[in-house]
């Protein structure tokens, strides 16, 4: 990279920033000019119950202006927090759930040619309800509903595009593919 220059930042947990640079191995060519959005990454749960049935949320999300079935899912705000640290807190914080089994099911960078965000996606089974203490939902969260789904409804809805958010397809797709679902 030759420069750098925020293009805005504040307390909020993206940035966007403006990169000159060059193409690795050719340190004589002209700069050229990508936009970043750095964002610290996300971990998403695809929680099952003993009925098989999915742990799914919906909630509106304002760039899409619309509501999506969604998964329980944070972001890894704190630095250095292990990513399932991050899976475990989100599962309590906004659906008021713990899980005794814990299995990653893959790490995906979510679009690497605007940011470098990744999403770890895990697997969880074993679920008891919790507190989630302290922990207030606010703004979008607030109107969040969380709901159970059989499995296999999801998997159909995956597959013929009643359910469209990128992470609840992916971990759906890969939990099937595994045969943990």
């Amino acid at each position: 990279m030759v420069s750098s220059v925020d293009v805005h930042r504040d307390g909020w947990v993206v940035a966007l920033r403006a990169d000159d640079l060059r193409r690795p191995e050719h340190p004589d060519e002209e700069p050229f000019r990508r936009l970043v959005m750095e964002h610290p990454g996300a971990s998403i749960v695809l929680a099952l119950d003993e009925q098989g049935r999915a742990l799914c949320i919906q909630q509106y999300r304002h760039p899409a202006q619309m509501s999506f079935v969604e998964l329980p899912a944070g972001i890894c705000d704190v630095p250095g927090e292990d990513p399932l640290e991050v899976a475990k807190r989100e599962l309590r914080e906004e659906a008021e759930f713990e899980a005794s089994s814990w299995t990653h099911l893959l790490s995906v960078w979510a679009s690497p040619g605007i940011t470098g965000e990744r999403h770890h996606l895990y697997f969880a089974r074993g679920l008891s309800p919790v507190s989630r203490g302290d922990f207030a939902l606010e703004h979008e969260e607030a109107e969040m509903v969380t709901f159970w789904t059989p499995f296999d409804d999801l998997y159909a809805a995956v597959l013929d595009g009643r359910v469209t958010d990128a992470p609840i397809a992916l971990a759906v797709l890969t939990a099937r593919a595994r045969g943990l679902a």
